[in-house]
């Protein structure tokens, strides 16, 4: 038996036993393993789970509600989100609209859409929104006309849900070619591509000018051979988008919901013989091994060349081999073909021990969680150990072709976010300056002298417009010091910085080997004279530096300066953040009573406010009075 048919008989076990609630988790990672043709079926099985069934067997599970309205029938649509959300360890609570009712479900603040307060609002689109409107005959002119009209209604539809809670995600339209095979000329055809292009450039433009909207574009995924349309179906059950375009759509889906519920990857750790180059550099040597050279060696090159363009956009690479560790450091530095070099990767672990070891070992050495990895290697062996052994880590199964290696790790869309922010940019600089820092730290007399001579300075500022995407990020991607686990996305914050009772600050620390940047946020409101800590974050890049008492003490001597006479602030436990269970009695809060079990409450008198810590400079903080 397959592995996927393993899974598939593993995940009919847990439903014909009526045990798929109370395994969920168990039941998203099967679903993982499941071939593609099975996904529709497993999705109809995790349809039938009752959202507050599985929460009351798993608290933890993070739960995206979904509105889902469009122009045609959907039917094919809601199987498949459970699915792929069940995959990334997501519990889908769907709200799915009646037929052709998104104008109004989306205009109307009312409707039932709107009440259910839905993180992420899908607005399915397809191509007779706008020829069901086209008078026959037709020309490219009336088309386009329509198609106008289409986009100025989905722009109003953007702008108005600018304001509410959650994201529209809207997509751009495919062409038929039942419609553009209608113009018998070739100049008509080519004419009617442009408009078509024209209003598809439009939508997409909305994630620009809103940044609440995002906008699937469906041409990447048609131009991997998605069918976009049945006539049949479309004909007869106005379902104008085939099952399997729906399928790939809710793929797209699962990877937002995943970034709303905090579950990014930020490391890339890449095995290297036959994975990163051909051949086994212990065996073949250094000049034996494929890189840019024969049609093999040029796959490996073009696939080095995409992990490039990745760890441009904020991944952090890491290599784990078992490998003499002067060999690789001998390729990756002098090897003429390589497109990746040493200053590449933030880590690089050679040696013979198990890969599950080199990745507890590499996620402690960047301050990170396991369950921030994504783990590849060409080895089956090995991954069936990492899966074993650390099933938080994400596993890209490798084909023997590295022709192939581009597609199986980027198909999971594990490091998609909704923006790239300046602090992205830098951020394996940061990781690599952090070596500098550990190698400073070990010549230290002690932990006192290290942090004296690392000379941090802490500068806690108003939020700026511009910090709106970054703080967004921190609540999306910090786990392990977010107090309450909120997500906000860069509209939330916005809104928040502008309301005249809410206090956003920003915390900006560097040292003597650099600046680190933006790395956390206080979140709080004002209530009379009560200032209410809604939440804090801070980058596990500055942990154990005493940062955060900088930051309690500043903003508690804040508080009383501008009149109020206690600070109340919530911890929300979950599973990642048990390292700040503490923070607020360490910092002298005292615990409150609460009538919502999930969540601790807290409460500081302002009597006694704990100092910042000598070895720490605070920066002047301009004025951030709320």
């Amino acid at each position: 038996m397959t592995e996927p048919e393993e899974a598939r008989a593993a995940l009919r076990a847990l439903a014909d036993s009526g045990r798929l609630a109370a395994e969920f988790p168990r039941a998203g990672r099967l679903t993982a393993r499941l071939a593609a043709t099975d996904l529709p079926w497993a999705g109809r099985l995790l349809a039938r789970l009752d959202p507050a069934e599985v929460l009351a067997a798993h608290p933890d599970t993070p739960k995206v509600t979904l509105g889902v309205t469009g122009h045609g029938t959907l039917a094919g649509l809601p199987g498949a989100l459970h699915a792929q959300l069940a995959r990334h360890g997501v519990l889908a609570d769907l709200r799915v609209s009646d037929f052709d009712h998104y104008a109004l479900d989306l205009l109307d603040p009312a409707s039932a859409l709107h009440r259910a307060r839905p993180d992420l609002v899908l607005c399915v689109l397809d191509p007779m929104i706008v020829f069901d409107e086209v008078p026959v005959p037709w020309r490219p002119e009336d088309v386009a006309r329509v198609a106008a009209e289409k986009t100025a209604l989905l722009a109003d539809l953007a702008a108005r849900c600018a304001d509410a809670p959650g994201t529209l995600v809207l997509n751009t339209l495919p062409l038929p070619r039942a419609h553009s095979a209608q113009l018998v000329d070739h100049r008509s055809r080519a004419r009617l591509g442009a408009r078509w292009r024209e209003a598809n450039g439009r939508i997409l433009a909305l994630a620009e000018e809103h940044p609440s909207t995002v906008v699937i574009d469906l041409d990447p995924l048609l131009a991997e051979g998605v069918r976009a349309v049945d006539d049949r179906l479309s004909s007869y059950a106005k379902a104008h988008l085939t099952e399997e375009l729906l399928g790939a759509y809710a793929v797209e889906v699962g990877h937002l919901a995943r970034q709303l519920t905090g579950r990014l990857r930020k490391c890339l750790v890449l095995d290297l013989d036959d994975t990163l180059w051909g051949g086994i550099l212990g065996d073949d040597g250094p000049e034996g091994i494929e890189i840019g050279d024969g049609y093999r060696g040029e796959a490996f090159h073009a696939f080095q060349r995409v992990l490039r363009q990745l760890a441009d956009q904020g991944v952090l690479l890491a290599a784990v081999s078992k490998n003499e560790p002067d060999a690789v450091t001998r390729v990756l530095r002098e090897h003429p073909r390589m497109a990746l070099h040493e200053d590449d990767f933030v880590h690089v672990l050679a040696n013979w021990r198990p890969k599950p070891d080199n990745l507890r070992t590499l996620a402690d050495t960047l301050g990170l969680a396991t369950d921030a990895l994504v783990f590849v290697d060409d080895n089956p062996f090995e991954r069936e150990l990492v899966r074993r052994e650390l099933p938080e880590v994400a596993v890209v199964d490798l084909g023997a072709d590295p022709a192939l290696h581009r597609h199986a790790l980027l198909r999971d869309g594990w490091f998609d976010t909704r923006e790239v922010t300046t602090d992205d940019r830098v951020r394996a600089t940061r990781y690599r300056t952090e070596a500098a820092r550990s190698g400073f730290l070990d010549a230290a007399a002690s932990t006192d002298d290290y942090l004296r001579e690392l000379g941090t300075r802490v500068r806690i500022a108003p939020a700026a417009p511009a910090d709106a995407p970054r703080i967004s990020q921190l609540t999306l991607r910090t786990n392990q010091f977010n107090l309450t686990a909120e997500r906000l996305q860069p509209a939330e914050v916005q809104a928040r910085s502008e309301d005249p009772h809410s206090l956003t600050l920003t915390v900006h620390a560097r040292d003597r080997f650099g600046d680190h940047g933006l790395v956390g946020a206080v979140l709080a409101h004002r209530d009379g004279d009560t200032l209410h800590l809604d939440n804090f974050l801070l980058s596990c890049r500055v942990f154990s530096r005493g940062i955060e008492t900088a930051c309690l003490s500043h903003l508690l001597t804040l508080a009383r300066t501008t009149g109020a006479t206690s600070v109340r602030a919530r911890h929300r436990p979950t599973d990642r953040n048990h390292r700040v269970a503490d923070l607020y009695p360490r910092h002298g809060f005292t615990p409150s009573d609460t009538t919502d079990p999930t969540t601790r409450t807290f409460h500081h008198p302002l009597t006694h406010i704990v100092p910042v810590p000598p070895h720490l400079h605070l920066d002047p903080p301009g004025d951030p009075r709320p």
